[in-house]
C-alpha cells in the first residue's frame, strides 16, 4: 500500500467487477461459521433461559453493529466507523462473559478481517491487536488462550491480502474505465474529423463549381454592357453551363471519393488539363496515392487552374505532376495572358480569395507544404504532399 493512513479507494470497497461466484463463496463462509459458532454456543450446554436470551441478545446487537459498521466504511468516516467498531468489541466482550465465548471470538475474528480490509492501516492494524489482547484477557479460560490470539491476527493478515486483492481489482476497472473513455473520445474525434472532411469536400466542390461559372457570367455581363457581339456572350454562357454541369459531376466524385471510390490522380489530371487547354507532364513512375493524398492533388490542381482562368484567361499554363519518393509534387505554372484594364480588375475581384488559403490548409493538415507566389512570367502553385 502506498501509504498506512490511506483508506481504500472506493474502488476497491465497492463490489463492481467482483465475480458472482467469489460474492457467494464469502456468503456461505460467513453464514457457516455463524451457524456453526451459534450451534456450539445454545446446542447442549444447559443454559437457563435468561442465559440464553442475554446470549442471544448480545450476538444479534454485535451483528447489526459490525453490519453498521459494515456500512459506514464506504462513507470513509472515522468516528462513525469506530464508533460501530467499539460496540462490535464490546459484544464480543459481553459474549464471551456471557455463556457465548464462542460467538465473542467470531466477532472478534470479523473485527480482525474487516477492519484491515476497510480502515485505514494505521488505525485497523492496532485495534485490532489491542481489542485481540484485551479480549483473550477478560475471556473465560475455555477460549482465553493465546492461540486464539495468533488466529485473530492470522486473519488480520488475510485480510491485508484480500485488501490487495480489492486494490488490484480497482486498479483494473479504474484502467477498464479510462480505455472506454479514450475510446468514445477517439470515437468521437474520428467522427468530427470525418465531418470536417465532408465539409472541405462540399465546399471545396461548390467554391470551385460556382466561382468558375461566376467568372463566365460576370464576362457576359461586362461584354454585353460594352455591347459585345452576340455569339460572344453566348460563348460565355454555354461555358457558364458546362462548369455547372462539371460542378454536378464533380460533386459526383467527390461523394464516390469520400467512398473512397475515384479514378487515379493521373487520370483525372489529364483530364482536367485537356479541358482547361493545359499541358500535362508526368515526372517519376505512377503509383496509387492515399484516399487523403489523392483528393489533396486533385483540389489543388482544380483551384489553381481556376485562378489561371479567373485571373489570367488565355495565359499559357503546365501542369506537372512528379511522384518522388515518400511524397508526390504538383506545379501549376502559367506564363503570360494578363488581363488589362476594367475586365481585369472585374475579374480578379469575383472570387472569394480563400483559394489559395484552403489549399495551404489541406496540405498541412497531411503533413505537406504549398507554395505560391508570382514569377517573372505570371503565377507558379506548388504542393507537396506524403504519399
Amino acid at each position: 500500500m502506498e501509504s498506512w493512513t490511506d483508506w481504500p479507494s472506493p474502488e476497491a470497497l465497492s463490489r463492481d467487477g467482483l465475480a458472482a461466484g467469489r460474492r457467494w463463496v464469502g456468503l456461505i463462509a460467513r453464514v457457516a461459521g455463524l451457524g456453526a459458532a451459534v450451534w456450539i454456543t445454545f446446542a447442549g450446554h444447559g443454559l437457563t433461559m435468561p442465559q440464553v436470551m442475554v446470549a442471544l441478545l448480545v450476538t444479534v446487537v454485535g451483528l447489526l453493529a459490525f453490519w453498521g459498521f459494515m456500512s459506514s466504511a464506504p462513507r470513509m468516516s472515522l468516528p462513525r466507523s469506530l464508533t460501530w467498531l467499539g460496540l462490535v468489541y464490546v459484544m464480543a466482550i459481553l459474549a464471551a462473559l456471557n455463556h457465548a465465548p464462542v460467538i465473542g471470538l467470531v466477532l472478534m475474528c470479523l473485527i480482525a478481517v474487516r477492519s484491515v480490509q476497510t480502515l485505514p492501516l494505521v488505525v485497523a492494524a492496532p485495534a485490532t491487536l489491542l481489542g485481540a489482547v484485551v479480549f483473550l484477557i477478560v475471556s473465560p479460560p475455555s477460549i482465553g488462550h493465546w492461540e486464539n490470539l495468533l488466529s485473530i491476527l492470522g486473519l488480520g493478515v488475510l485480510g491485508y491480502v484480500t485488501r490487495l486483492d480489492w486494490e488490484s481489482r480497482a486498479q483494473t476497472q479504474r484502467a477498464l474505465v479510462q480505455e472506454r473513455a479514450l475510446r468514445t473520445a477517439e470515437a468521437e474525434s474520428a467522427a468530427l474529423a470525418e465531418r470536417a472532411r465532408i465539409a472541405r469536400e462540399i465546399h471545396d466542390v461548390l467554391a470551385h463549381s460556382l466561382s468558375a461559372q461566376l467568372v463566365h457570367l460576370e464576362a457576359a455581363r461586362l461584354m454585353l454592357d460594352a455591347g459585345a457581339e452576340r455569339e460572344a456572350v453566348r460563348e460565355r454562357i454555354v461555358a457558364a453551363r458546362g462548369m455547372a454541369k462539371d460542378g454536378l459531376d464533380e460533386t459526383r466524385a467527390a461523394l464516390s471519393a469520400l467512398r473512397g471510390e475515384f479514378t487515379p490522380v493521373g487520370e483525372f489530371l489529364a483530364k482536367l488539363a485537356d479541358a482547361q487547354e493545359a499541358e500535362l507532364e508526368v515526372v517519376g513512375t505512377p503509383r496509387p496515392l492515399t484516399a487523403e493524398a489523392g483528393v489533396t492533388v486533385r483540389r489543388t490542381a482544380q483551384e489553381a487552374l481556376t485562378n489561371v482562368r479567373k485571373h489570367a484567361p488565355g495565359a499559357q499554363c503546365t501542369v506537372r505532376l512528379s511522384y518522388l519518393d515518400g511524397t508526390v509534387e504538383l506545379e501549376v505554372v502559367n506564363r503570360g495572358g494578363l488581363p488589362e484594364g476594367e475586365l481585369a480588375a472585374e475579374l480578379a475581384g469575383s472570387g472569394s480569395g480563400l483559394g489559395l488559403l484552403g489549399m495551404r490548409e489541406r496540405a498541412e493538415l497531411l503533413g505537406g507544404a504549398l507554395e505560391a507566389g508570382p514569377t517573372a512570367e505570371g503565377f507558379r502553385v506548388l504542393l507537396r504532399v506524403p504519399c
